[in-house]
């Protein structure tokens, strides 16, 4: 970093300083080339007029000019070339800084974050939270069991069998010959009645029999919510 009068000048400001001389080196450059190009076309005009006109000892001496023309004109680009690197040089290390202040400001609000944030209260947060998330979701379970049992009309079953099979029956699938058939209970009872033909009948099931599996269940969720909520 450079000083004027005392004071610290940025670098920022130093590399914008630098890359404007350099650009105006450049412009200038350009100028003096394109001048000598003009001069260049303007030299190899004249010398086919003399030598035209059979003078050639100034065609000669217009030639040395015509070729230290050439010359500088080479070495123009040549230094526009080198100014150019120098340039994109200066922007590499203004990209650089700024990438350096960037990090300084990222570092700074990590350091700041990480200091206001408590662990203690976070891990509190997500024990609450996965409390009260395990709780929703058993509410939300034990509603859908509840509405489940509800809902549920006689027939039902075999309504999603006969769906399911026109499903499979579709996709060219046979279920029979894919899945071995479960034994029913009906099944099983007529061949326990015909195998003791003297046994005592049944006991009535009681209305709304099939449901004994799901208040079970539903009790269970329930005393699973209860034991969340104390």
């Amino acid at each position: 970093m450079g000083q004027v009068w005392g004071r610290q000048v940025p670098l920022k400001e130093v590399l914008r300083k630098n890359k404007r001389e350099i650009n105006k080196a450049i412009r200038e450059l350009d100028r003096e080339r394109a001048n000598l190009e003009k001069q260049e076309q303007k030299l190899i005009a004249d010398i086919r007029k003399f030598a035209k006109e059979g003078h050639m000892s100034t065609v000669k001496i217009m030639a040395k000019d015509l070729v230290r023309t050439r010359t500088y004109i080479t070495k123009f680009i040549e230094l526009r070339s080198h100014l150019n690197a120098v340039g994109l040089k200066l922007q590499t290390v203004k990209s650089q800084e700024a990438m350096a202040d960037a990090m300084k400001s990222v570092t700074t609000a990590m350091i700041r974050m990480n200091k206001a944030v408590n662990i203690p209260t976070i891990q509190k947060i997500m024990t609450d939270f996965a409390r009260e998330n395990e709780r929703a979701e058993l509410t939300q379970e034990v509603m859908g069991d509840m509405l489940d049992d509800a809902m549920e009309q006689d027939g039902d079953e075999e309504e999603q069998e006969k769906i399911v099979g026109q499903v499979l029956d579709e996709i060219g699938i046979n279920f029979g010959d894919t899945v071995p058939e479960a034994p029913t209970l009906a099944a099983n009872t007529h061949a326990e009645t015909n195998s003791t033909p003297a046994a005592q009948p049944a006991a009535a099931v009681p209305e709304g029999g099939g449901g004994g599996g799901g208040d079970s269940t539903v009790s269970d969720l329930e005393a699973r919510l209860n034991n969340l909520r104390k």
